[in-house]
């Protein structure tokens, strides 16, 4: 019997059959140019100029450590420049943290040519608008967050907003947040509960982001936020995503001297990146039934 796909998987592996198909007469010719591992962030950029990002997510990799344990964890033994995207698409499924997050950033960056060739009818991408002014927090909404994602949750407290924040390492909580907290294994008690769902794209990586949608009711607004959110949203809005908050890289280049310098969202947005959101729309039709 075959293995089936865990959830996140199916994730990532519609969205790569989706880019597949609408890149289908290109995608064998696109190359790796430029890979960047940084302390926050992993970028890639094509040699057809477009880039894209994902979350690095050294807590989770044991092989961060010098020297020979570590010599493994980059596909291809860290020769990538020259290799084809396509390739790389596969590294989306790899236990190996690094790996990983190479792969997902390798499909968002096909992901952003992808967008600029097929329109999603029903889709409204806004430039320059942060994922929770698009969230439309209502004063008495039940609001809950899954991982600490620190604008997120300034904004929440500034607002004298209720909510509750789902997170595996309470230690990334301040002081003022601890009252906030919930251990993330009580996702299954907290989310149904939820009028607004918030969620950072690196529950992408760790495998965890399906598992968390399916949790959530139907009526509930879902947003899930960060670079390593694809601009391709089909996948995500089938599970009941209702806004998707990524990133633009408009300076490709600098982009990826940012991360090589241990930069943030604090050092690209603005500069050489603008904050995006997908809006899903009323009249929302996934291409294939459309």
């Amino acid at each position: 019997m075959l293995d089936q796909p865990t959830p996140a998987e199916a994730i990532l592996r519609e969205t790569i059959a989706g880019i597949e198909t609408i890149l289908a007469d290109q995608i064998d010719d696109i190359r790796i140019e430029r890979v960047v591992v940084g302390l926050f962030f992993t970028g890639v950029k094509l040699d057809s100029g477009a880039a894209g990002a994902c979350a690095t997510p050294l807590r989770a990799i044991p092989e961060a450590v010098c020297c020979p344990s570590s010599a493994n964890a980059l596909p291809f033994s860290g020769k990538l420049r020259g290799r084809p995207a396509r390739g790389l698409l596969s590294e989306t499924g790899a236990a190996n943290g690094l790996r990983r997050a190479i792969g997902i950033a390798t499909m968002n960056a096909l992901a952003d040519m992808c967008w600029e060739r097929r329109p999603y009818p029903g889709v409204r991408l806004q430039r320059g608008v942060d994922a929770y002014d698009a969230a439309d927090i209502r004063p008495g909404d039940t609001v809950a967050v899954v991982g600490a994602f620190v604008p997120f949750l300034k904004s929440l407290k500034k607002a004298g907003q209720r909510f509750t924040v789902l997170e595996m390492d309470p230690a990334t909580l301040k002081p003022d947040e601890m009252p906030y907290f919930r251990p993330a294994d009580q996702a299954g008690a907290v989310l149904p509960e939820a009028d607004v769902v918030l969620i950072t794209g690196t529950t992408l990586v760790n495998d965890t982001l399906a598992n968390l949608l399916a949790l959530c009711r139907p009526d509930a607004r879902v947003v899930v936020v960060g670079p390593t959110v694809s601009l391709l949203p089909d996948a995500f809005l089938r599970r009941g995503v209702d806004v998707l908050g990524g990133i633009r890289i408009t300076s490709p280049d600098l982009f990826l001297d940012v991360l090589a310098e241990g930069g943030s969202g604090y050092h690209f947005f603005g500069r050489v990146a603008e904050k995006i959101v997908l809006l899903r729309q009323a009249a929302y039709q996934t291409p294939e039934a459309a």
